[in-house]
């Protein structure tokens, strides 16, 4: 039985299949909706500086006693991640410097870890269950399944002993739908923290004139809406960078995603001229150019999150042009 979403409501998309749209009127900055992780991981990178559990950053975190490489804000983080962790503490003292799988592989080690002992719907699958994302595992390229099965020997070799893997076929299955739906949590600086996978927020379909926006309170999604939307129009995100013209996008999208964009941007190329006009294709990339850019987004975060609530802010249109004429 599909359960359900205050505000929002799942629905067949013409053109995209499965999508999800609003049920009432948002306007900009209004929380659409919330949902924690079906799972995530911490970044290796973030270790010590970082709970594993909440993903606060804090000073004297306490370490894992047995470990010594995981780091909690307090006993109850720890007590609330003992039974993802215990999935990698033994494996990091035995395996030392060679401990080594990728981000993917520890978090689809996790969901497996979570689906054995789930009994009901979690309150990540209120309007889609996880075994309901879409993986793409027909259209996934040579390239793609080779890394898929070295994903595979990574899960059998490190993880093998606290985990029960189902037949080769299914868990390729799922490696595929962590990459293609797996969200990287962000802090307001844009820095990589984590990865995590929200089967409801996996439902929402891409544009290139998104209305809404995806940040992370902890390892909580939110959806906030970065336009005023009316009851049935439909939630987007853009699955890509923005920031490239219409033909890099679209190949990105066909790379990472298997379809092409077709929405009013894409169709007339409206803001290829001011994206292309930042620098030419063949020039080199000026470093202080680039960390206008990189300051520039990271204030324009800041200030959205600021004003989540005022109603005035640019829209996601306006805003890459403004970007690109500042």
């Amino acid at each position: 039985m599909t359960g359900g979403i205050a505000g929002v409501e799942r629905f067949d998309s013409p053109g995209k299949g499965r999508g999800l749209r609003v049920t009432r009127a948002f306007g900009v900055g209004e929380l659409v909706l919330c949902s924690p992780a079906y799972s995530f991981v911490l970044s290796g990178e973030e270790r010590g500086s970082r709970c594993e559990f909440c993903f606060s950053k804090k000073e004297k975190l306490a370490r894992c006693g047995k470990c010594k490489k995981a780091f909690y804000c307090n006993a109850k983080c720890q007590k609330g991640d003992w039974a993802m962790h215990k999935l990698e503490c033994s494996a990091m003292i035995a395996f030392k410097e060679n401990w080594g799988p990728s981000e993917i592989s520890r978090l689809v080690a996790r969901i497996l870890a979570k689906k054995r002992t789930q009994k009901e719907r979690c309150v990540s699958e209120k309007i889609l269950l996880i075994d309901e994302i879409q993986s793409h595992v027909e259209d996934v390229d040579n390239e793609k399944r080779e890394r898929n099965e070295a994903e595979v020997a990574g899960l059998h070799r490190f993880f093998s002993k606290h985990l029960e893997f189902p037949d080769h076929k299914d868990l390729l299955a799922l490696i595929s739908q962590v990459a293609c739906n797996g969200f990287t949590i962000e802090d307001d600086e844009l820095s990589h923290l984590g990865t995590a996978l929200y089967p409801d927020v996996a439902l929402i379909n891409h544009s290139c004139l998104p209305s809404v926006i995806v940040t992370y309170n902890g390892t909580s999604a939110e959806v906030r809406a970065v336009r005023s939307m009316k009851p049935g129009d439909e939630v987007l995100i853009s699955y890509i960078d923005l920031l490239y013209p219409t033909d890099d996008r679209n190949n990105r999208l066909r790379e990472s995603y298997y379809f092409t964009c077709d929405c009013q941007d894409c169709k007339a190329k409206s803001s290829d001229k001011a994206k292309l006009g930042v620098r030419k294709r063949s020039d080199p990339v000026e470093p202080q150019a680039v960390g206008n850019m990189v300051r520039y987004a990271r204030k324009t975060i800041r200030e959205f999150r600021a004003v989540k609530h005022i109603k005035n802010i640019l829209s996601p249109s306006t805003l890459h042009l403004h970007l690109f004429n500042n």
